[in-house]
């Protein structure tokens, strides 16, 4: 009986030694902060060290090294478009934001190796997309937690701001926002595109909802293009010989077939050989 116990009290104790999880607070909590300026999406991702009564500048981030901007893991930001910042453009993508303080002045580098914890030893100036130099503002009370924020957000671009105990730095992101719009606006008013008008032929055909709409939409898509593929025809074939066409979705079948000889493909061989034969009868 006792060795059974022992057994027993032995299996509880390592099944809580293998499943218990201890949940305690992370001393740098990560941060996410997801911001619209005009029509650009900025995202930035980084840790949170607080203070804790530490001399931070010039101490516990020493002035003139390079700095990973946060703890734990690279901080990142991430654009949804080309931006431009201090003059320079900077493609849409996810950036690694490094920093190399100084009392006066910061340097503030994009980089594009944003895997990792911690800050090169090196910079590699092949990694660096953009560099710059901002100045430092003194605060008049400490931020106890370091701190990213977005401010004096318009329709063409926003303030980043970053701030810990009494020093923040300023940096201006110009978005395309006229661009993006207008670009927008250009397409919208020029009507469907092409593949527009072929998917959504293709929608009706299968789900049979308006299949003299499909026989227009893919009509027009198809004179959209100077050499439409075998595989496009094919749609077409099939939709003609829906309303009733087949003498004219033979020919268009047969435009098919030989383009996917052409193309080496036996599957549409096949569909569009059996096709012209079953519309023959």
């Amino acid at each position: 009986m006792f060795k059974t116990l022992t057994t027993l009290v032995l299996i509880i104790g390592l099944t809580f030694s293998v499943n218990a999880q201890i949940d305690t607070p992370a001393p740098s909590p990560s941060s996410k902060m997801e911001q619209v300026v005009g029509l650009t999406d900025i995202t930035i991702d980084y840790s949170r060290p607080a203070m804790r009564g530490r001399t931070i500048f010039g101490n516990l981030v020493p002035y003139g090294k390079v700095w990973r901007t946060g703890a734990n893991m690279k901080t990142k930001i991430t654009f949804s478009s080309d931006v431009t910042i201090d003059n320079k453009e900077l493609k849409a993508g996810t950036y690694a934001i490094l920093t190399i303080p100084t009392e006066d002045y910061w340097d503030i580098i994009f980089y594009t190796d944003t895997k990792g914890g911690g800050a090169p030893a090196e910079l590699d100036n092949s990694l660096v997309a953009l560099k710059m130099t901002v100045k430092t503002q003194l605060l008049t009370n400490d931020v106890q937690s370091f701190t990213f924020g977005i401010s004096d957000i318009t329709n063409n671009g926003a303030n980043v701001n970053i701030s810990w105990e009494k020093t923040s730095v300023t940096f201006d992101v110009v978005v395309p926002t006229d661009v993006i719009a207008m670009a927008s606006i250009e397409k919208a008013m020029s009507g469907p595109t092409a593949n527009e008008y072929f998917q959504s032929a293709v929608y009706l055909l299968t789900t049979k909802k308006d299949i003299k709409l499909a026989k227009e939409w893919i009509d027009k898509a198809i004179a959209m293009n100077d050499n439409p593929p075998f595989w496009q025809l094919r749609q077409q074939s099939l939709i003609w010989a829906a309303n009733g066409d087949k003498k004219g979705a033979i020919e268009i079948a047969k435009q098919s077939l030989a383009k996917s000889k052409e193309a080496g493909n036996d599957d549409y061989v096949k569909m569009n050989n059996d096709s012209i034969a079953e519309w023959s009868n």
